[in-house]
């Protein structure tokens, strides 16, 4: 028997046999396809003569897939979603020459996880704009999406299901100490309890996580000291006003002498990147989309990872 010639197999073939698998007849496959029951019947007959191969019983059930038929189907699905992606990247480069992305983010994140993203987009795509809003509550990223004001956002998750989200890392909280602190591992919040406490305001979002841990806690910690920014706090801890909580990529780069002391129950928050699910994004969104997908792992890799805990639990 010859062997099989890869240059005559059509595409068409391949998107019948993947649409009978699905749909498990030759008729419901025909109607996805929007073709005649005759043609798709075509198509296979001509896939399986060029192979050589049965890839299909046919019965009054309906098509199922022979041993080899299942093996050729996924080798069928892969070809397509590869002619996906490379009409998807093609559409891509259209409009790529100018346009803007929109970014909504909290200052962690925009300290820490932006730029060397935008490093690298900005060299594919020079000519794109890059505006970066930073918030202090997430629900605030949130907002600028819904009203418009933001194509892409980062923020808490889970969130609301209006949005497209993705996981980008799990931060930790950890109880920052002064210079000279005892180290005891864990912190007892009677121990915490010793020091004068500086957090963020109430309407700051990391706030209202820590007073939900202190609350389920049974705990009635007021702060000495209320400050806005988390470059501030440090400071003040380091010079011995008091001790914080904080996440711990906020905290980057922790100040040298500093106690890092893990807190008496953990706690920590999901960062994930988002977008409006109905949106209609422009060309270069979806492309710094995919940037920050393909270079995350080696954003991730740098200097705040020895104290973010990105597995899954």
């Amino acid at each position: 028997m010859a062997k099989a010639d890869p240059q005559r197999l059509k595409l068409s073939q391949l998107r019948a046999l993947v649409a009978i698998a699905d749909a498990g007849s030759f008729s419901d496959a025909a109607l996805h396809l929007e073709l005649s029951q005759s043609a798709v019947s075509h198509a296979i007959a001509t896939l399986e003569e060029e192979l050589g191969v049965l890839l299909l019983n046919r019965g009054r059930q309906g098509a199922v897939l022979t041993p080899v038929g299942e093996q050729i189907t996924e080798e069928a699905r892969q070809v397509l979603r590869s002619l996906h992606s490379l009409c998807h990247k093609a559409d891509l480069s259209k409009g790529l020459e100018t346009g803007e992305v929109r970014i909504a983010a909290f200052r962690s994140v925009a300290t820490h996880i932006l730029p060397e993203v935008i490093r690298q987009f900005r060299q594919q795509f020079p000519g794109v704009a890059i505006t970066i809003d930073e918030k202090f509550h997430y629900e605030m990223v949130e907002s600028d999406l819904r009203q418009g004001r933001a194509d892409v956002g980062f923020t808490y998750l889970p969130t609301q299901a209006e949005f497209d989200q993705w996981e980008l890392l799990r931060d930790r909280y950890i109880a920052l100490l002064p210079p000279g602190s005892p180290t005891l591992q864990p912190l007892t919040w009677e121990e915490l309890a010793t020091y004068p406490l500086i957090l963020t305001p109430p309407d700051d979002g990391d706030r209202q996580y820590i007073d939900r841990l202190l609350h389920r806690s049974g705990q009635q910690i007021q702060p000495a000291y209320v400050v806005r920014e988390d470059s501030t706090i440090l400071s003040m801890v380091e010079r011995g006003l008091g001790a914080t909580i904080m996440a711990s990529l906020a905290a980057e780069p922790i100040p040298a002498g500093l106690r890092v002391v893990e807190l008496p129950q953990p706690l920590e928050r999901i960062i994930g990147m988002v977008v409006l699910r109905e949106a209609l994004l422009p060309p270069p969104v979806y492309a710094f989309l995919d940037r920050l997908k393909a270079i995350w792992p080696q954003v991730r890799s740098g200097p705040a990872s020895n104290i973010l805990t990105t597995e899954k639990r």
